[in-house]
């Protein structure tokens, strides 16, 4: 890019007199990251502050550094800009960088606390089942078209975002189906492109640890609704409490959605899967429970606002499985063994609603056990919640780790059993393959275990290592062993 067109991009407050003598070939925001000749914008994050690795980044070739304070450099050919916010502008720099992709695609943004991922993945999965160009950005997986990569974040950065986006232009893709955490939102990740449709799924108790308090939360879950213009749909749950504040004063196009009206129903949720109407279409899943119910629902809505046809959303919809790691079944041969599910299940919202399904679809015989903790360095308030979640709802109950990250994951339990009404009839043990281990082996085949808190993540997060970990695996280890085979 030609430093004029960046300069007026930038606006800048200040601009030293300095301009390097090549075209920018792009930017960064990590130092470690930078190229000869390229951009360095410098951005405040919640625990490293990108303004100290200016230097850095002049050192690994950086000709022009973009940050929010003055700074002064007597480094050959490098060009300074002061602006006030290196976030806001962040996302526009990085889309114009990539030649703006996200004007050349199609794209969906789902936010909420619990449902995101499903409901994304059921729209990526009725556009590939109508025979569109599709791609996929979520938590369980970054998919472009069929190539699958990996995905640490459920919204990735600006830059790295844009560069997806290209990939997937350069890919002739038509359409991107995202889905948006409200760290993302707050922090400007999706901004310098358009989102053609919108949907809010719920929202509960979950990252307080970040933003205080719930009306915080719902307000960056806001800003995607705000976002939309006025050629945009947004597709809200009415259902949940903060549905209408998500649809009002907003420019796009409201659809409300929810099954406490007179328009929608769900007749049926039984383990042979879901029957519903929604604006008086019968649509049938193979998926169970009252939140996923919810989750079908507002994909066929987004792929009407899509412009696909009914019956092939329809048909679409009665094949299409989710996404992994969401009341997944780990099954292997073998008599007198256990049901055992995994799920991501990490709130005390999502815990309920997917104790609650399993309960409803147990025969009176059967006892449900569960098995989950909580992470580390997130909101600690939600702890002792999940614990009244799983003690209201199962028969037994295992606590264990999660993700500790730099916490102590004996405190972490030590939170969670503050929950309890009756603690001592809860098992404590911290290995979490321990727990899962023991409680296979102790299991009847009238049980139903559900292994709650990590769902598809193939790793277990201690101190900042990232540890092979996949809750499927040692499940499916623990059934062969107690059904005599080999693991």
């Amino acid at each position: 890019m030609d430093i004029n067109k960046l300069i007026e991009l930038v606006n800048p407050l200040h601009v030293s007199r300095t301009r390097p003598d090549a075209d920018i070939p792009g930017i960064v925001q990590d130092s470690r990251n930078v190229t000869e000749g390229c951009a360095f914008i410098a951005i405040r994050g919640t625990e490293v502050d990108g303004h100290m690795f200016l230097e850095d980044a002049i050192y690994q070739g950086a000709k022009v550094l973009i940050c929010e304070e003055s700074y002064y450099t007597d480094a050959p050919g490098v060009c300074v800009m002061e602006v006030e916010s290196t976030r806001a502008i962040v996302g526009k720099l990085a889309q114009a960088f990539a030649d703006n992709p996200g004007e050349k695609l199609r794209i969906v943004g789902i936010t909420g606390t619990n449902g995101k991922t499903t409901t994304a993945t059921l729209v990526y999965q009725v556009l590939k089942a109508a025979g569109k160009k599709a791609s996929l950005l979520g938590t369980v997986s970054k998919k472009i078209l069929d190539q699958e990569l990996e995905s640490s974040l459920t919204t990735s950065g600006p830059i790295e975002l844009a560069s997806d986006m290209q990939k997937m232009v350069d890919s002739y893709c038509e359409f991107l189906v995202m889905e948006v955490s409200s760290h993302a939102l707050a922090q400007s990740r999706v901004a310098g492109f358009n989102f053609e449709v919108g949907a809010f799924t719920n929202l509960s108790h979950d990252h307080l640890d970040y933003h205080n308090t719930v009306e915080e939360y719902a307000k960056a879950k806001k800003i995607l609704f705000e976002k939309l213009d006025d050629s945009a749909t947004a597709i809200i749950n009415m259902d949940d409490e903060y549905g209408p504040f998500m649809g009002t004063d907003i420019q796009a196009e409201v659809i409300e959605f929810g099954f406490k009206n007179e328009r929608n129903h769900i007749l049926q949720n039984s383990a042979d899967g879901l029957t519903l109407i929604v604006n008086g279409v019968h649509i049938k899943s193979p998926l169970v429970g009252t939140f996923n119910a919810y989750n079908v629902g507002e994909a066929f809505l987004i792929c009407q606002a899509l412009g696909i046809e009914q019956d092939v959303i329809v048909e679409a919809l009665s094949e299409a499985t989710g996404a992994s790691g969401r009341m997944e079944t780990v099954q292997v041969e073998g008599d007198d063994l256990p049901l055992v599910i995994v799920d991501y299940a990490h709130t005390p919202d999502a815990l309920e609603n997917v104790l609650s399904t399993l309960s409803e679809l147990k025969e009176d015989d059967q006892q449900l056990t569960v098995i989950f903790g909580a992470g580390g360095d997130r909101d600690p308030m939600k702890r002792p919640e999940m614990a009244i979640a799983a003690e209201n709802l199962a028969d037994n109950v295992v606590v264990t780790s999660d993700n500790p990250r730099f916490e102590d994951p004996a405190a972490i339990i030590d939170d969670i059993m503050k929950g309890f009404r009756e603690p001592g009839s809860v098992t404590k043990i911290i290995s979490r393959e321990d727990a899962i281990a023991e409680t296979i082996a102790h299991a009847t085949a009238k049980e139903i275990i559900l292994i709650a808190g990590k769902g598809h993540e193939d790793y277990q997060d201690v101190k900042g290592t990232k540890h092979p970990f996949d809750d499927r695996v040692k499940a499916r280890r623990a059934l062969e062993l107690k059904s005599g085979g080999t693991a």
